[in-house]
């Protein structure tokens, strides 16, 4: 028999898992792919009840795959910070509300910051509440769904709904719990009781632990339901970007997670508590550790959107024609704020802008302003971190748009810094794999996954992006105002 791990990971479009042995091999992979709710506009929500369901078809089918596979510890990771409440029974009272591409808070968010009082919010749990803070949807649950808030006794996440439902046992680990601003005292690591009377009265504390240790293991009931061993260690895991970081050994003091995908997302993990407006200060993965991290609204949803657009287009050529169109887009300059920007921006009114096209434009050069302006957007969020005092020696770069070389490449030119690319790339699955491998043993994440090569930035190229940078940065304040009166506008004329 071999002896495995098997990790599951919950996130916005998909539920992946992976099967993987003692020295970090992937032994099987398996995925279902899933949809958002959108109810109403500036609502993402979705049931819980199809995490589990998807959890136990997945593990079914991986252990499937390798029958001399036993498995000896599972691990759980998942979107967030999600507010999925649940009954006494540990059943959802209404669809888990998603994290911050869910905007429906906005009221409570102005209400609980005069109430709490905006610098007692920072200081307390490192961020203003914005449309990433879990508490404000707390609290539009109880104002606009009485009943089902009334029926609601406690609070989970992906993660820990899977660990609830696999071990019995409710816990959230400290970094999700950091993410429900203002709810979570950062410095002291435990929820602040009078915050969480103002905002969630009535709802239980979830009990904390960090997202290596065991949730518990697994009951006779889950063992019946999925096929995993009964008695086996549950992982308790935590939010999807910060297994991701697991997975690819950047939760050191002085690494940051560079994750490209449909958005950009950048984890910065130190020793001490940093503080950067616009950006979100989080407890870190492991004891003692803080992360302050960034997300760019749109990245390789913009690439997409490109060659959706462009007939007939397909990525490989858009790339190519990318690298042939050379530095600068052969004159474009592109804001890539196509719906809203994160950080450091925190405009959710902010707009994509396109400057320098000519007749002579074509596709191309489109896609390269895109990439160019991805990377730009990743400089400004590192420039924020740095001058915050965050320190960063190692970036560490995954995610699909990784591949190809080119987009790396950019960024790398842009920002004057070395990234490195670990071999597996399977993404928050296999970190939590790894954390439930911790369970019963003392795995390294650098001999499971390490290096695949580095991506070297070019002098001669750094010092030219430099001068189109400068422009990047005054590009936004240049059309902000114009964007807003676009964006009034048209709010006016859907009314």
């Amino acid at each position: 028999m071999i002896s495995a791990t098997l990790g599951v990971d919950v996130g916005t479009s998909s539920t992946k898992g992976v099967l993987v042995d003692g020295s970090g091999a992937v032994l099987a992979t398996a995925v279902r792919e899933h949809t958002v709710d959108r109810p109403a506009p500036g609502h993402v929500e979705m049931d819980a009840e199809r995490w589990w369901s998807e959890l136990v078809s997945i593990v079914r089918e991986l252990l499937a795959a390798v029958p001399d596979a036993e498995p000896v510890a599972v691990g759980v990771s998942g979107m967030g910070p999600c507010v999925a409440l649940l009954d006494g029974a540990g059943a959802p009272v209404r669809p888990a509300i998603l994290y911050g591409v869910d905007s429906r808070a906005g009221e409570q968010i102005e209400r609980i910051t005069a109430e709490l009082g905006a610098e007692a919010i920072i200081a307390l749990g490192g961020s203003a509440l914005t449309s990433q803070a879990a508490g404000p949807k707390i609290a539009w649950i109880r104002e606009h769904e009485p009943e089902a808030y009334a029926r609601a006794e406690s609070l989970a996440m992906p993660a820990s709904f899977l660990a609830l439902r696999l071990t019995g046992e409710l816990l959230l680990d400290h970094h999700s719990a950091s993410q429900c601003w203002p709810l979570y005292d950062l410095d002291a690591a435990t929820w602040d009781d009078r915050a969480w009377e103002a905002v969630a009265p009535g709802i239980a504390q979830p009990r904390l632990a960090l997202p290596a240790e065991a949730a518990g293991v697994v009951t006779a009931e889950a063992a019946c339901e999925t096929g995993l061993p009964e008695g086996i260690p549950v992982a308790l895991g935590t939010i999807d970007a910060w297994t991701e970081a697991v997975s690819a050994g950047a939760t050191r003091s002085g690494d940051l997670m560079l994750m490209y995908g449909t958005t950009m997302f950048l984890i910065a993990t130190t020793d001490a508590r940093p503080s950067a407006p616009g950006m979100w200060t989080t407890r870190g993965v492991g004891a003692g550790s803080y992360s302050l991290a960034g997300g760019m609204a749109t990245s390789g949803a913009i690439t997409t959107w490109i060659r959706d657009l462009v007939a007939g287009s397909d990525y490989a050529t858009l790339t190519r024609e990318a690298a042939e169109s050379g530095l600068g887009a052969r004159g474009l300059l592109m804001l890539p704020y196509f719906a809203g920007e994160r950080t450091p921006v925190q405009d959710p009114d902010a707009r994509g802008v396109v400057v320098g096209l000519s007749l002579e434009t074509i596709a191309g050069d489109l896609y390269r302003a895109a990439l160019e302006a991805t990377a730009f957007g990743v400089r400004h969020n590192i420039e924020v971190m740095r001058e915050a005092g965050t320190r960063i020696e190692r970036v560490v770069a995954i995610g699909g748009g990784t591949t190809g070389g080119l987009w790396t490449q950019i960024v790398s030119d842009v920002t004057g810094l070395p990234q490195v690319l670990p071999s597996v790339t399977v993404g928050a699955s296999f970190g939590a794999a790894f954390l439930a491998a911790g369970l019963v043993g003392t795995p390294e994440i650098d001999e499971w996954n390490p290096p695949s090569h580095i991506v070297e930035p070019d002098p001669g190229r750094h010092a030219a992006y430099g001068r189109l940078y400068g422009l990047y940065r005054d590009l936004y304040p240049a059309t902000r105002d114009i964007a807003h009166a676009l964006i009034d506008s048209r709010r006016t004329d859907a009314h």
